[in-house]
């Protein structure tokens, strides 16, 4: 990279109505990696993370329980965190939507900006509302009367409602994103959300009433009209600037914004449309990017308990370890399409690639320089291949991981042809030196997987340099 500037992302912020599945813990992995790999070029990073607290769908599952909302959500946020720091997440700050303090002022600072603009007028409306999506949806979106996503037939409410003239920025939002100056990838979401926008953007809902069940501390108050709650655009989207101190002290926000948001394809509407016009209404700057990842299905389907084929990330953990689910979630899915595991193929591929390929290199390696070498190889600065970089910079770390892979098997066909076993019989000086080279080549790899499986990445490194045979990287999985 030419230029070293602060690099900001950002993953959705999640519903903690339930535990976290498997495509939150894809979403949050690849934003990890993407993260990792800027700190390892030797740029200054900012991750952010959070959840979606003020929601209806939060306190309907509490109430489900016999539960306090408020305790409620603190019990499923502890899991949030506790499944990031398995995962090996490392953000830099995770925030709550119900944080007074952090989130509030910006939100609340960011609708007075609207209403400053002219983009904010009350009027009663009647709608079809979908508790699953935490919004209001039309007929064409049904089908047979029900939200496809969740099965449920819609809430039909009437109510007096704010809104955003979200009709207002359909021509910009177009030119914006055509020329780039708000980047898409890949091409096929950036078309797509062009296509939408030119079939017409109504304005939307941006509060409710305040209903209530709620209790205190739950729903941003609407500046000026504590009646109404915001609802979930100005609240949820908001985050991605209150985060960083806007509407607070803003030091962060102005080092670090714009930045880059990660997200599914199932929520690219929200974050190609709504709020991107927001920002232009308030007159801030855009996001530098969107990246839209595909869904992770099993067997071809998407996951549901009805079909039987869902898969708990915890469960992967458990049984193969942290490094062993990030690579298949790295390596195996592609960033820009829906992207399949089962149970069966992940242990094909990690008894294939990582028991027999990477762990079996590692001990091979590492026990000829423990039995012929003395004082470890010296640190240096990594020298990454130019396709390794370049698949980065185009946020294809699919292709990334399968370079850092493609050095492991021609560091495997070195050894078969070199054959150093027997030469540092016939020939020691030789044989040593031919050791050393592929240690270093070894901390090579070592240092490429950083960003993929940090902690694979470490003990390689960490071998080599103090020539300790490591544990057993991998075990096979019978």
């Amino acid at each position: 990279m030419s230029e070293k500037k602060p690099f900001y992302l950002t993953t959705p912020i999640f519903y903690p109505n339930a535990k976290l599945h498997l495509g939150h813990a894809y979403t949050t992995t690849i934003s990890d990696t993407l993260v990792r790999y800027r700190r390892l070029m030797g740029q200054e990073t900012y991750f952010l993370t959070g959840s979606d607290e003020n929601t209806q769908k939060m306190v309907d599952a509490a109430r489900k329980v016999g539960e306090d909302p408020i305790a409620f959500l603190d019990d499923i946020v502890s899991t949030f965190k506790g499944l990031y720091a398995e995962l090996g997440i490392s953000y830099d700050q995770f925030i709550r939507t119900t944080d007074q303090q952090a989130h509030w002022p910006g939100a609340q600072l960011l609708w007075k900006k609207l209403v400053d603009a002219g983009d904010i007028y009350k009027k009663e409306y009647e709608g079809l509302y979908c508790v699953g999506h935490e919004a209001f949806v039309t007929e064409k979106d049904l089908v047979d009367g029900k939200c496809p996503d969740h099965a449920t037939a819609p809430e039909k409410i009437k109510e007096e409602n704010y809104f955003f003239k979200l009709s207002r920025y359909a021509d910009t939002l177009k030119e914006k994103i055509a020329s780039g100056a708000l980047k898409i990838i890949p091409e096929t979401r950036r078309n797509e959300i062009l296509s939408f926008i030119s079939s017409g953007l109504e304005d939307v809902s941006f509060s409710r009433p305040r209903k209530t069940d709620w209790p205190p501390g739950l729903g941003i108050p609407v500046p000026g009209d504590d009646s109404q709650v915001m609802y979930v655009w100005c609240d949820a989207l908001s985050n991605y600037v209150t985060a960083l101190g806007y509407g607070r002290d803003d030091a962060l926000y102005q080092k670090f914004w714009p930045g880059i948001h990660v997200l599914g394809k199932d929520i690219l509407r929200f974050h190609a449309a709504i709020w991107p016009a927001m920002l232009l209404s308030a007159k801030l700057p855009l996001p530098a990017m969107l990246l839209v990842h595909g869904f992770v299905t099993s067997g071809g389907k998407k996951m549901s308990k009805t079909l039987g084929n869902v898969i708990d990330p915890e469960e992967l953990l458990a049984e193969y370890g942290v490094d062993a689910l990030r690579y298949y979630l790295t390596r195996h899915i592609n960033p820009f399409e829906d992207g399949d595991i089962t149970r069966e193929h992940f242990k094909e591929i990690y008894n294939a690639n990582l028991a027999n390929g990477l762990g079996n290199l590692v001990a091979r390696i590492m026990k000829l320089a423990e039995d012929h070498l003395e004082g470890g190889t010296k640190p240096e600065s990594a020298d990454f291949s130019k396709n390794y970089t370049d698949a980065f910079e185009r946020f294809e770390i699919n292709h990334a991981i399968d370079e850092a892979f493609r050095h492991v098997q021609l560091l495997d066909q070195k050894i078969t042809a070199t054959e150093p076993f027997k030469l540092v019989k016939s020939d020691p000086e030789a044989g040593k030196k031919l050791i050393f080279d592929l240690t270093r080549e070894l901390l090579g790899i070592g240092q490429m997987l950083e960003p993929f499986m940090p902690e694979t990445s470490k003990k390689i490194k960490e071998a080599v340099i103090t020539d300790k045979k490591p544990t057993t990287l991998f075990p096979r999985k019978e």
